[in-house]
């Protein structure tokens, strides 16, 4: 049963969409294995709805390894091919290829910045950003932050990170609290870390 605290409008009455906002969604995360996580399934995401990639979260997790880069790097056309076959992921070729493909983009950043996160937070200048939007026709769906991130990324040899998909990690990861005003995860997640 749902209480009655106020949420985002995008939370819905699904429960797993209800938890991953009230304990994930805009939480600030500098875990490099988490942050390659997001930046994975975001792909995945493309042309679908987050609930259908959140619905097979634990599938991903198990499929890929619990998306532990150096694992993942090194799959091959096996790999690929079995993936493509496991019916509980998205078995899309693009986006499993481009997985296996940023798991080395990512190793390549975090050997040059030592970790992932001091490379990606960065493009928020190390820190949260608030946002205070009243209602979620004001939320862009991407920002001159995404567009300088998604061109960075690309030039570092990424896939499936245009300036959408790379919002919609801004936001997942907490670099930005994108909660409307009038969700209680907003004024939460605005207090001073």
């Amino acid at each position: 049963m749902m209480d009655n605290k106020p949420r985002c409008a995008w939370a819905g009455p699904d429960p797993l969409y209800i938890r991953y906002h009230d304990t994930q969604w805009g939480v600030p995360q500098h875990d490099d294995r988490r942050l390659f996580e997001f930046l994975i399934l975001e792909g995945f995401q493309a042309g679908l709805n987050w609930l259908t990639i959140l619905k097979k979260r634990s599938d991903f997790q198990r499929a890929f390894h619990h998306f532990d880069p150096e694992k993942i790097s090194r799959y091959d056309n096996r790999k690929i091919t079995e993936l493509l076959s496991d019916r509980t992921i998205i078995r899309n070729r693009l986006k499993i290829e481009a997985a296996v493909h940023n798991a080395g983009a990512f190793l390549t950043v975090k050997r040059e910045y030592k970790t992932f996160d001091a490379y990606i937070w960065q493009f928020t200048g190390e820190r949260p950003k608030s946002q205070a939007w009243k209602t979620p026709d004001e939320i862009p769906s991407q920002t001159a932050e995404s567009i300088l991130m998604s061109k960075d990324l690309k030039k570092r040899g990424f896939k499936f990170v245009g300036p959408v998909i790379c919002y919609a990690f801004i936001q997942a990861v907490g670099m930005v609290n994108d909660h409307t005003t009038d969700c209680f995860r907003f004024h939460e997640l605005s207090k001073p870390l």
